[in-house]
């Protein structure tokens, strides 16, 4: 199953390896010192500043798609990770592995519906009751067989994000 790595992948996690070490960091000061210390014998001039600016720039600029690349990686297989436990743990409610995907208005009805839950919790804790249990969300949200079916118009991820309670009028 493992595939040969393309060379920028490779270099990317070697770079982000070395980057993270002691040595480098160690070996960043070091430049630094250096570069402070040769300041008089250049008589601290615009070139000399220069060098320090331009090869900071340098640095700075690549790292930035490096570091990107590596929270990319590191992010999606965290993501399927926890996917893989919310499939195999039983009474999960699968309508919620693909979260990341969901735009923010459907993705706060999420939060939403957890926050109520939180606070239940902290309410049964005040009363003297434990906070631990697994209380039913499915009737707020799209039931797992219908996030396994074909896409529905209701999100543009074919994903429908938990409904507004509706209050019934007091009579």
């Amino acid at each position: 199953m493992k595939e040969k790595s393309s060379v920028y992948t490779r270099a990317a996690r070697w770079i982000a390896q070395l980057s993270g070490r002691p040595i480098t960091f160690l070996l960043a000061v070091a430049t630094i010192v250096v570069w402070l210390v040769s300041g008089p014998v250049f008589g601290f001039s615009d070139t000399w500043q220069l060098v320090i600016n331009t090869g900071t720039t340098i640095v700075t600029f690549l790292m930035v798609f490096l570091i990107q690349n590596t929270q990319n990686r590191d992010t999606t297989a965290m993501q399927l990770k926890l996917d893989e436990l919310i499939r195999a743990t039983k009474g999960a409610h699968l309508s919620l592995l693909d979260l990341e995907e969901l735009e923010e208005k459907e993705l706060a009805a999420f939060v939403k519906q957890y926050e109520e839950l939180a606070a239940l919790g902290r309410a049964q804790l005040e009363r003297g009751k434990p906070d631990t249990g697994t209380p039913e969300v499915v009737s707020r949200t799209a039931p797992p067989e219908r996030s396994l079916s074909p896409r529905s118009k209701e999100s543009g991820k074919g994903r429908s994000a938990p409904r507004a309670e509706r209050s019934e009028p007091a009579g």
